[in-house]
């Protein structure tokens, strides 16, 4: 069954937060890393992978990705740390700096 992802990325100072909802989490991470994800997590440096959920539901996901658009700053947090404490970045080790500099070269 193809699952779907909610995923909250952070900057390294990590206080800014973009919430993105995708079929392809691996792929979609690559993309943020490489700069070619979307123009706000570029523009704010959020590459860090910092949680996710998991649904078999695309319609679910999204539901839940608007509703944690609309949360205060402080639960998103609290939301992150309950799984992450050390606000670690829970992709660090997916991707080689040649995974990441070829993902820009294939755009």
């Amino acid at each position: 069954m193809k699952q779907y992802h909610v995923y909250i990325l952070s900057n390294i100072k990590r206080n800014v937060f973009y919430i993105g909802v995708t079929g392809n989490l691996e792929t979609r991470i690559l993309a943020h890393k490489a700069g070619i994800g979307s123009e706000f997590t570029s523009k704010y440096n959020c590459y860090y992978l910092m949680y996710v959920e998991n649904f078999d539901d695309i319609n679910v996901g999204i539901k839940r990705e608007k509703q944690l658009k609309n949360w205060h700053r402080d639960w998103k947090i609290n939301l992150i740390k309950d799984r992450n404490n050390a606000m670690e970045d829970l992709a660090k080790d997916w991707f080689t700096e040649y995974d990441i500099k070829n993902a820009k070269e294939i755009q």
